[in-house]
């Protein structure tokens, strides 16, 4: 397609230059006319339903790649990126331990987290899906011709209060599946019951799920970067309709 615009727009100067000036005078605007017919989202070529549904494509498959990079075993835990660290003054006495080997419990309280964000991501991810129903054509010619994370941009500001709401009662339940909660107690009595100035429980979850949706969001960002530049990432027809290659 970027071949036959360069050749289109050179016939064109060629044609211009051979016409004389008051060709060459319309020459900007036809040229221009070509090249905003290939943009991606332009309302001459693609319906708002193909906008709309291929953004919510888009959405649904970054979603479905970080839900599944997430959910595998150390998807948190092993990757620095996204690795869910104790809060406050837990994460500050475990890397204080550490040096001395003397951290195993809250080194354990933190695999446990992350196990927890791990069993509880897929949910995450379809609370996600689920909310950018919601997205209007308007909504999606913006997001569209933004930038790489114009969507998970969009998507988190709109829903992640909502999100939030819906998710953390998933995240308790993975919590407490995990072992983190009953742990958590000895944990913080032994370590900084005087500078947890809210219930223990409710201060790790609440820690704890924000920083799993940050990871969630980070790879539906990246996996959403993937399919803006890489041709190879748009996997199906609508995709590539929407946005080129």
């Amino acid at each position: 397609m970027r071949v036959w615009l360069k050749r289109a727009c050179l016939a064109l100067a060629v044609t211009a230059l051979a016409n004389g000036a008051a060709f060459a005078q319309d020459f900007g605007k036809i040229a221009s006319d070509i090249l905003h017919k290939s943009l991606p989202g332009d309302k001459g070529n693609l319906s708002k339903g193909d906008v709309t549904l291929g953004l919510k494509e888009a959405l649904n498959v970054a979603s479905g790649l970080a839900s599944k990079r997430l959910s595998a075993k150390d998807g948190f835990m092993g990757d620095v990126a996204v690795r869910i660290p104790l809060p406050g003054v837990l994460g500050s006495a475990q890397k204080k331990l550490q040096p001395f080997g003397m951290a195993g419990p809250l080194d354990d309280l933190q695999m446990k987290v992350n196990r927890a964000a791990e069993s509880a991501v897929p949910t995450a991810s379809k609370l996600v899906v689920d909310a950018v129903k919601t997205m209007s054509f308007d909504d999606a010619m913006g997001i569209l011709r933004g930038g790489d994370t114009a969507a998970t941009d969009f998507l988190r500001k709109r829903t992640e209060t909502s999100l939030r709401q819906s998710f953390r009662p998933y995240f308790d339940k993975a919590l407490a599946t995990s072992g983190a909660l009953a742990s958590v107690d000895g944990v913080v009595g032994k370590y900084g019951a005087v500078l947890v100035k809210t219930e223990a429980k409710t201060w790790l979850a609440e820690a704890a799920t924000t920083s799993a949706l940050d990871g969630l969001f980070y790879y539906v960002a990246r996996e959403e970067q993937s399919i803006r530049r890489d041709p190879v990432k748009r996997t199906t027809d609508l995709l590539r309709k929407v946005f080129g290659g």
